[in-house]
């Protein structure tokens, strides 16, 4: 028994190197790591594309596949990138390349636009028009003159009109000398004016009955005028800014009110007028000496002014004050 051997035990050991899963993970982790990256670059590319290169792109694949494999009508042979378009207008078959298409040109409507900002206008001229109509009613010492105070809206704009009655003038007789009550209009009227960016225009009228002597020397016109620029000073004491005071003009008996007769003392009056824009740049441009279309249509192809010889006297807002009225001869009208 001592002499037989031991049988020999060889122990092989299998060495494993990647683990549970081997070494696959690897590659699965590549080829997403790949596709994440082909992905952000096609976005990439999307977003640094202009929308005119996309729809011819989108429209090169709207092909259909026999047209585009065959050709044919639609595919075209054409040297650009997308069969069928370039630059060569002589081409009328295949699509079209979208990515050279001119930028659409805008068009505005300028008498559209200009209709509507005068529309907008009118509202807020129709707006003061109600609150002044407001405030006179709230007001007791406005309330008593109510009959001598007529607003209403014309071409030009809105017109305030402050009229004589047979028993309450506004002013002195054959004066210019504003009645206290007068002022107080004038005041309460000035602080309202400035609630719109508009410009005033300020008439004086009196009616027809002569001076002693007026045609030679201080007569109505001039009473106009003084009794105009008088309102002028007290609608700016009341609050008005002055510069919103475009034209000053007296008119005499030349504009009788309405249908009224020319003695009629409801013809002597201040005709206050919150002017629309069109007014302000017609009455601007004519100051100025500056022609326009409306103005060369009414004077013809002579381009001579239509307007008469005896315009009415007209004073600038920004001139000197009036100097103080001299003696006048006997009256023969109130």
């Amino acid at each position: 028994m001592s002499e037989q051997k031991a049988p020999i035990i060889i122990k092989r050991v299998r060495k494993v190197t990647g683990g549970h899963h081997g070494g696959a993970w690897k590659i699965a982790y590549a080829d997403f790591v790949t596709a994440m990256m082909a992905f952000f670059l096609l976005m990439w590319l999307l977003g640094s594309t202009t929308k005119g290169d996309l729809e011819g792109i989108a429209e090169y694949f709207k092909t259909p596949l026999k047209v585009a494999m065959q050709g044919g009508s639609g595919s075209g042979d054409s040297s650009s990138v997308i069969k069928g378009g370039g630059l060569d207008m002589t081409r009328n078959v295949g699509q079209v390349k979208k990515g050279e298409t001119k930028a659409e040109k805008k068009t505005y409507n300028l008498k559209a636009a200009q209709a509507e900002l005068e529309r907008i206008e009118m509202d807020k001229l129709k707006q003061l028009k109600k609150r002044m109509e407001r405030t006179i009613d709230a007001n007791p010492t406005l309330k008593q003159f109510k009959r001598q105070l007529l607003l209403d809206i014309t071409s030009e704009g809105l017109r305030i009109q402050i009229v004589d009655e047979q028993n309450r003038p506004m002013f002195n007789l054959a004066s210019a000398e504003l009645q206290p009550y007068t002022k107080v209009i004038l005041h309460e009227i000035g602080k309202m004016l400035n609630d719109v960016p508009n410009r005033i225009s300020l008439s004086g009228h009196t009616d027809a009955t002569p001076y002693a002597n007026g045609t030679r020397g201080y007569g109505n016109w001039e009473l106009s005028a003084d009794r105009s620029n008088a309102s002028r000073r007290a609608l700016i004491a009341g609050g008005m800014d002055e510069s919103k005071m475009l034209r000053v003009v007296g008119l005499a008996s030349s504009v009788p009110f309405g249908q009224a007769a020319p003695f009629d003392p409801v013809n002597r009056r201040i005709s206050i007028i919150v002017m629309n824009k069109r007014t302000e740049e017609a009455i601007t441009k004519e100051a100025s000496g500056v022609s326009t279309a409306d103005a060369a249509d009414e004077q013809g192809e002579s381009g001579q002014d239509k307007a008469s010889p005896d315009a009415p006297k007209q004073t600038s807002s920004s001139s000197t004050p009036s100097v103080p009225l001299l003696p006048r001869p006997p009256l023969e009208a109130k």
